[in-house]
């Protein structure tokens, strides 16, 4: 499988009589026209749209979801099948990317589950939504709907928001400024190309817990899958795509999803020191039976690879953490080799436990940072969503909210601040 993305950089967003890019990198978006393409007035009383830039006083929450805006110009199927389009298989010919830019999906869906994106301060250092140009849908429910009704309701317009705005400028005719190629070749063949390089697999984790704690594959809800593969460019097209409402520091949006780093730094090291040889999708249940039905499935799927090793990535914590130690335990006494992806909840001071689940085999892991540490965002001069929700949300607690408009939260509340992707603004130093 052969992808092309066709990467069209934004550089900024405003109003406009046409949805198109302009030469200077400016999207500019019909409003009226974006709206009437994501309504829906069964579920939803009101969604207004509004535009936050890097460097502004604007502070977004409470902050659901993010998008990267791509449509398919080539190739089979369509971008997010199974949600705004058909189930056919993506991941090959070509896709228009909309690189810079992010649509953001902001309502009071759960409110304490959601998280807070601010363009400027301290707190935009923290969540790489500082740093795209952003297009917000707000949410208003109707009176009486269902949570999971709302939630649907909200996720489907931002992806409806995402394919509309790339599609259009797909047909605007323009020209894309680089073009990025992703292609590993079939297993048996790889085997010949690389026969000397260990074989690598990824073990992609993904929320499923229920209660709203859900990730979508080709739009079945993924706890009722069986670990199985898909290629690494299918989640390039949105054949992943998030249900999510759990905390926002290490919640991985779609965007996240559709640029996953550990998928890309693989395909980097793929033919150098790595043989690639796809992704193995599993998923984070919540009864015990269910965890070691999942792991062993997964473990089992990489045994008939013949892979060396793993790496494995989580998404959330707590109850999530005992799946990945229990990934990591099976694989290692199946003699693959793991490097573990997580974050920490490790108290304030970070002196705690950090996971709730160890064990001795996980002697090779890589951490997103402390979702406990403490954090103070100045005031901004504009608010996009509702505010009421910032003493409860996660990482919140009474008074939060200053009576300035400044926020005291732990990290845990910033969307996307300790992604266990790696997709996120922390590094590190060795010495």
């Amino acid at each position: 499988m052969k992808l092309e993305l066709m990467k069209v950089i934004v550089k900024s967003v405003s109003w406009g009589d046409r949805t198109e890019i302009l030469k200077d990198g400016t999207l500019k978006v019909n409003k009226k026209e974006l709206l009437e393409h994501v309504s829906d007035e069964e579920n939803l009383k009101s969604i207004d749209a509004e535009i936050a830039l890097p460097g502004e006083s604007v502070r977004i929450t409470p902050v659901k979801d993010a998008i990267q805006p791509r449509y398919k110009v080539e190739g089979g199927g369509q971008v997010f099948p199974g949600m705004v389009s058909d189930v056919e298989s993506v991941g090959e010919g070509k896709t228009i990317v909309l690189e810079g830019a992010a649509v953001i999906t902001c309502g009071r869906i759960v409110g304490f589950q959601e998280g807070i994106v601010d363009m400027s301060g301290k707190g935009a250092e923290y969540t790489p939504f500082s740093k795209t140009c952003n297009v917000v849908l707000v949410f208003e429910p109707k009176e009486g709907i269902e949570v999971y009704a709302y939630e649907k309701a909200c996720r489907l317009a931002g992806l409806k928001a995402a394919m509309y705005l790339a599609k259009c400028v797909h047909e605007a005719g323009v020209t894309p400024d680089k073009t990025e190629t992703f292609e590993i070749p079939p297993f048996a063949r790889s085997m010949k190309e690389f026969p000397g390089l260990p074989k690598v697999a990824y073990l992609y984790m993904l929320q499923t817990q229920g209660l709203l704690h859900d990730t979508y594959v080709y739009g079945v809800d993924a706890k009722r899958i069986l670990p199985t593969i898909i290629h690494p460019n299918e989640t390039m097209d949105g054949a992943i795509v998030s249900g999510n409402c759990v905390s926002a520091c290490d919640k991985n949006s779609t965007y996240v999803h559709q640029n996953n780093p550990v998928i890309r730094s693989l395909y980097e090291r793929h033919g150098k020191d790595i043989n690639f040889v796809g992704v193995i999708i599993t998923n984070e249940n919540v009864t015990l039976a269910d965890k070691r039905r999942s792991s062993s499935f997964a473990v089992k799927i990489a045994k008939m690879f013949g892979v060396d090793g793993v790496v494995i990535s989580e998404e959330g914590f707590g109850n999530p953490d005992a799946d990945l130690i229990m990934n990591c335990r099976r694989a290692e006494k199946a003699g693959v080799k793991t490097v573990l992806i997580t974050d920490e909840y490790a108290g304030r001071d970070g002196a705690s436990q950090s996971l709730a689940d160890a064990a001795q085999e996980a002697d090779a892991v890589v951490t997103a940072g402390n979702a406990n540490m403490i954090i103070d965002l100045s005031p901004m001069e504009k608010v996009i969503g509702f505010t009421e929700y910032v003493n409860v949300i996660a990482g919140g607690f009474d008074g939060s909210l200053k009576p300035d408009g400044s926020i005291e939260v732990e990290l845990q509340a910033i969307t996307g601040a300790t992604c266990e992707l790696g997709f996120n603004k922390l590094g590190a130093e060795t010495w």
